[in-house]
C-alpha cells in the first residue's frame, strides 16, 4: 500500500494545484479545486468558446499533525509519476485494448461490425475491472496537501 506523502518529503517531481477545503470528516479533507484546460487561460478564450473551467472535489487523507479548517486555502499536491501512471491505466491501456482487439476479432471474424461490438465490450468490461478495484485505486493514487 503506497503511504501518502507529506510536504516534508516532497521535491520538483510533485505537481500541484490551489484550493480550497470544502469539508472534512475523521478521515479525509474534501478540497475543491479549479480544474481548467489550457485554452481558458488564453487571452482569446472570450471569442473562441473553447475553454474550459470545472470545479473538482479531490478526496486528501487526513495525516497526523494537520489541523486545516473548513476554507482554509491550500495546495493540493501529487506525485508526477502517480499522473502518468493514472494515463496510462486510463487512456492508453483502453486505446490499446480497443486497437488490438479491433484488429485482431476483425482478422478472425471478417466482420468490422462484429469486431467493433466485441472491441467495445472489451474496454468495457476493462473499465468495469477498474470500478471494481476503485478503492485498490484509490490507495495507490493518494494526494497530500500543504498551506
Amino acid at each position: 500500500m503506497s503511504q501518502p506523502f507529506s510536504a516534508d518529503n516532497c521535491h520538483f517531481d510533485v505537481l500541484s494545484h490551489k484550493g480550497s477545503i470544502q469539508r472534512k470528516d475523521d478521515q479525509n479533507y474534501y478540497v475543491s479545486i479549479i480544474a481548467q484546460s489550457a485554452c481558458s487561460s488564453c487571452h482569446s478564450k472570450g471569442v473562441c468558446n473553447s475553454s474550459e473551467m470545472k470545479e473538482k472535489v479531490i478526496e486528501v487523507p487526513r495525516l497526523p499533525g494537520d489541523n486545516f479548517q473548513e476554507g482554509d486555502s491550500v495546495e493540493v499536491l501529487m506525485k508526477k509519476s502517480l499522473g502518468t501512471k493514472a494515463v496510462i491505466i486510463g487512456y492508453v491501456l483502453p486505446f490499446a485494448l480497443l486497437l488490438g482487439s479491433l484488429i485482431g476479432f476483425f482478422n478472425i471474424l471478417q466482420s468490422e461490425g462484429m469486431a467493433g461490438i466485441i472491441s467495445i465490450s472489451v474496454v468495457t468490461i476493462y473499465y468495469g475491472f477498474l470500478y471494481l478495484f476503485r478503492n485498490r485505486l484509490k490507495r495507490t493514487f493518494t494526494f497530500s496537501i500543504r498551506s
